[in-house]
C-alpha cells in the first residue's frame, strides 16, 4: 500500500473524509479537507477524546494527498527519532498520539527540529493529541511555542443522535441498510463507543452475510449475545 513506512505503518482501508460523520465538526473537518489540497494553515493542532475519531481523520488526510506520512507515536516503542530525518519533503506529514512522547528529551528535540524544517520546506503538519497543546506536559519550552503556531481544532464527541447517523454511514459504505431501530437498540446495549460499536457493526455485517439475514433486532441478540 502507499503511504508506508519502513517498519510497515498502512493506512486502514476504510479511513476516508466520506466515511467520517462529522457531526458538530464540520469546521475541523473542513479545514484538514483544505490543508490535504494543498490550501489553508500549514499547522494544525487537532485534539479530542478517544473516540472522536482523530486517527481517521489524519489517514483520511493521507488518502486524499498521496505524497504524505502517517506516524502514529502510540507505536513508539517501534520508532525511532531518527525516522523524523527528511520528512520535510513530504507534502504533509501526520503526527498521531502526541502525547506518547511528552518528557522524552530526545523524541521532543526531533519534533521541534521537524516543525523547523517544514516551516522552512513550505510544506504541511497535522499533530493530535487528546488533549490541547498546554495540557500536554512537554517539557520543551520551543516546542510547547511551535505547538502553537497554527490552528488548534477541537473535536467534539458525537450525541447519540449522531452515533446512530455514524453507525448509519458505516453500514451504507459497507453495502447494506441499518434500521433506525437495530441502530438504536446496538447504542442502548452496548458500549457507546464509536471505534466498539464499528466492530461489532462489521462482525454484525460479516454474520449477516454468511447467514443470509437481515439485521434485526432478534439477530443482533443472537450474534452478540445482548440481553434486554
Amino acid at each position: 500500500m502507499a503511504h508506508q513506512l519502513p517498519l510497515g505503518i498502512t493506512l486502514r482501508d476504510n479511513a476516508a473524509f466520506e466515511n467520517y460523520f462529522s457531526g458538530a465538526n464540520g469546521e475541523a473537518v473542513f479545514a484538514l479537507k483544505q490543508c490535504a489540497e494543498g490550501r489553508g494553515e500549514q499547522f494544525i493542532y487537532l485534539w479530542g477524546t478517544q473516540g472522536t475519531g482523530k486517527s481517521h481523520l489524519l489517514q483520511a488526510v493521507c488518502k486524499l494527498e498521496k505524497n504524505a506520512v502517517y506516524l502514529p507515536l502510540s507505536e513508539k516503542e517501534s520508532l525511532v527519532p531518527d525516522m523524523l530525518e527528511g520528512l520535510e519533503s513530504m507534502a504533509i506529514v501526520c503526527i498521531d498520539d502526541m502525547e506518547q512522547i511528552a518528557g522524552d528529551p530526545e523524541w521532543e528535540t526531533a519534533v521541534f527540529n521537524l516543525f523547523n524544517r517544514v516551516r522552512d520546506s513550505g510544506n504541511r503538519l497535522i499533530i493530535t493529541d487528546n488533549v490541547k497543546p498546554a495540557d500536554l506536559g512537554i517539557k520543551l519550552p520551543d516546542l510547547v511555542s511551535r505547538l502553537n503556531w497554527g490552528l488548534t481544532l477541537h473535536l467534539q464527541l458525537l450525541n447519540d443522535e449522531g452515533k446512530l447517523s455514524a453507525l448509519q454511514l458505516r453500514a451504507v459504505k459497507r453495502g447494506f441498510e441499518l434500521p433506525d431501530n437495530v441502530g438504536k437498540y446496538l447504542l442502548s446495549r452496548n458500549t457507546r463507543d464509536l471505534s466498539s460499536l464499528f466492530d461489532l457493526l462489521d462482525q454484525l455485517d460479516e454474520a449477516s452475510l454468511a447467514a443470509q439475514r437481515k439485521l434485526t433486532i432478534p439477530f443482533v441478540k443472537e450474534v452478540a449475545g445482548l440481553r434486554d
